[in-house]
């Protein structure tokens, strides 16, 4: 591990310009990562914090296929999105680069012509699988099939979204192409290969034993389970229209694979930090004395750890990740997160519904963010959250101290007297959170960093509700005074202790306190002024707001929606039947009828004997809807009824028809019913 770095290089996965920005993504990647740039800052540490919109690869094509646009269009579209909603929700990036621009195409180029030049790649001519209608290669993403390791129907060509299995598209079984539905043949191409398999000593060396102590278990896991199973040459060029042009002679039609080319966005991205703030880029990625720390989700681990350090070991001028600590997933409502089935809580969606409420879901997606293991979102849970915490204890407490200073004292900070014994204890224990809260970040423990900077909070409600200075007031002036004091400290350090999870209160909380410069980390845990005697505060806002039980049930209903319209595409259509001749069709006597009595079969669940007046006769007919209708919803309703079905017997009673009926979206029984309104019993159908 690297002792006291001179700087840090932060990256944050670059998202696919292929959609917005959800929670799922939030919680993995964005957050903690931010909360971890915001805390370096904090100590006057050298900080880049990197990303960019990942613009290449079959994502981009397959979205632009779907919507009946350009690449090019596509990816100007989600780019818009996807950078405003990351500076309006307070995600501090130095720079949000674009793998489209000029300086990464060059600097892609530029570092796979190295490796070609020095021989660190494997030319070979492959089988690859191809679409003949539509004549053309396919990339992963337009392959789906059959995971071989999990048995996954929907797999895709280069990873198992169910297992976590990268796979290569050859891999899969009974492979179908998602342009045409087509099953793919093998045609033979041309490509360059990283061999992975001659980087696993480095790898073994590097990771299973230079990291065994420091990286977190998923991460070390995955690694190790991928080593174990034998690398294999992984290509770095594919057959595409979209991407960077493979920079070699007899290369034409070929693009630098995506994930060859998106890690190197890193690079080109910090290139062009360096350059407009007039910096030296080199030291951020090739000095030993900078620590690189990647923050990815689980999906990329393989990625991050494997392939991008084994081309960085390749090229033989930069320096490797000193830690890369993967998040698993968050679902929602108990469901995975699915970009395709609308099933997430979109940021740019959220920012609209939730104005001036960023910090209420950086607390909710912190305070259960999925570091060791999957977690699930809720709306309910994020209401309670807010109330229950941000508006109860944290909000509660400053609006205590602010109230009671402004009541008391004109908004003056009272000069204190002796401090008590409690005085000195509570703090004691405020210059204490600081290094525990260091501690938990730096080890990237940041939910645990949380809940001690919410600590701080509770600490100072509790000493308000031991000292009750409201009470106190009426006796004792003097001893108020320094319960005030120490109360108002409480509140100060709070600016810069929430600073990197809530940067919005951060700011808000300085302007009613009104400390116009930022209280240092350092200061907190080395003097007890931090915010002096005679100091004249604002007057007190809200910091959070209550959210009511309204607003959450317009989340909840749009997803129960989502969740209807997936039912309604998921459902499979059943195959036409044999074919009837007129002949048959001519046997078959449909008639209009009413229901005119209904009553439940006894000992029987789903049956219901129904009286229906056919226009011919009122017959008995049992039908099978008894868990979809109650009798007397049926009673009345016009229905249409095949009569000369023979007659059966079911539980003793003779049923003389059926009635027609279908699922709707929701898999709900409906009638199926003339909708011309005068039609009478018996009126025949055909």
């Amino acid at each position: 591990m690297i002792q006291n770095p001179k700087r840090y290089t932060i990256t944050a996965a670059l998202p696919y310009t292929n959609g917005p920005i959800h929670i799922g993504h939030l919680a993995g990647v964005y957050v903690p990562a931010d909360i971890y740039a915001r805390f370096l800052r904090q100590q006057h540490r050298d900080v880049a914090f990197i990303c960019g919109s990942d613009e290449h690869g079959v994502a981009i094509s397959m979205k632009a296929k779907k919507e009946g646009i350009t690449p090019q269009e596509v990816i100007d579209k989600y780019n818009t999105i996807i950078k405003d909603s990351f500076a309006e929700f307070g995600i501090s990036f130095d720079n949000y680069s674009r793998t489209s621009a000029k300086i990464h195409h060059d600097t892609a180029s530029e570092f796979f012509k190295k490796l070609y030049e020095e021989g660190k790649f494997i030319e070979e001519v492959t089988d690859q699988l191809y679409d003949a209608e539509a004549d053309q290669f396919l990339a992963d993403r337009f392959v789906k099939g059959t995971c071989p390791k999990c048995s996954n129907e929907e797999a895709y060509g280069d990873q198992c979204e169910k297992c976590g299995s990268s796979l290569n598209a050859t891999d899969l079984i009974n492979p179908k192409s998602t342009i045409t539905g087509s099953t793919p043949i093998l045609k033979s191409t041309k490509h360059w290969f990283l061999p992975l398999d001659q980087y696993d000593t480095f790898l073994r060396e590097w990771i299973l034993e230079g990291h065994k102590n420091d990286w977190k278990p998923n991460v070390f896991g995955q690694v190790k389970s991928w080593l174990d199973d034998g690398l294999k040459p992984r290509a770095v060029t594919r057959d595409l229209d979209w991407g960077i042009d493979v920079p070699v002679e007899g290369a034409e039609g070929k693009k630098l694979y995506v994930w060859f080319d998106a890690p190197i966005g890193y690079i080109s991205s910090t290139k062009e930090w360096a350059a407009r703030e007039g910096k030296d880029w080199e030291p951020y990625w090739k000095d030993q004395d900078t620590k690189l720390v990647h923050f990815i989700g689980k999906d990329n681990i393989v990625f991050h750890c494997i392939i991008f350090p084994a081309m960085l070991k390749a090229e033989g001028s930069y320096i490797l990740p000193e830690n890369v600590p993967a998040n698993e997933f968050l679902n929602l409502e108990g469901n995975k997160l699915s970009t395709s089935k609308n099933w997430a809580v979109w940021l740019n969606e959220y920012l609209v519904d939730f104005p001036e409420k960023q910090d209420v879901l950086r607390y909710a997606l912190t305070s259960n963010a999925p570091e060791t293991k999957d977690n699930d979102f809720t709306w309910k849970d994020f209401q309670a959250r807010n109330n229950n915490e941000l508006v109860a204890i944290f909000g509660n407490f400053i609006n205590r101290v602010v109230v009671l200073t402004n009541k008391y004292y004109n908004g003056i900070i009272p000069t204190p007297n002796a401090l008590s014994e409690i005085d000195q204890q509570v703090l004691a224990e405020l210059k204490a959170y600081p290094a525990v809260i260091s501690s938990s970040i730096e080890r990237y423990r940041f939910r645990e960093a949380l809940g001690e900077m919410m600590n701080v909070a509770r600490l100072g409600n509790k000493y308000l509700a031991d000292e009750e200075p409201w009470k106190l007031i009426k006796t004792d002036e003097e001893r108020v005074k320094t319960q005030m004091y120490v109360a108002l400290q409480i509140a100060a350090a709070l600016t810069t202790l929430a600073e990197p999870f809530l940067p919005f209160t951060a700011t808000k909380l300085s302007n009613i306190l009104n400390l116009n410069t930022p209280i240092d980390w350092a200061t907190l845990s080395t003097t007890s002024d931090l915010i002096p005697a005679g100091h004249q505060i604002g007057e007190a806002q809200l910091l959070f707001a209550k959210i009511e039980d309204e607003e959450i049930q317009k989340q909840v209903d749009r997803l129960e929606a989502t969740k209807t319209a997936n039912a309604a595409e998921a459902k499979v259509v059943e195959a036409q039947k044999e074919t009837a001749q007129f002949e048959d069709f001519a046997k078959i006597d449909l008639r209009v009828g009413t229901i005119i009595e209904a009553e439940k079969m006894p000992k029987a669940n789903k049956l219901l004997v129904l009286k229906v007046d056919t226009g011919l006769d009122v017959r008995t007919i049992v039908s099978g809807i008894a868990e979809h209708f109650t009798p007397e919803e049926v009673i009345g309703k016009q229905v249409t009824v095949l009569i000369n079905l023979a007659p059966r017997k079911l539980r003793g009673v003779e049923s003389e028809g059926m009635l027609l009926l279908t699922e709707n979206a929701e898999g709900k029984l409906v009638f199926v019913n003339p909708d011309a309104a005068g039609v009478k019993n018996g009126a025949t159908i055909g």
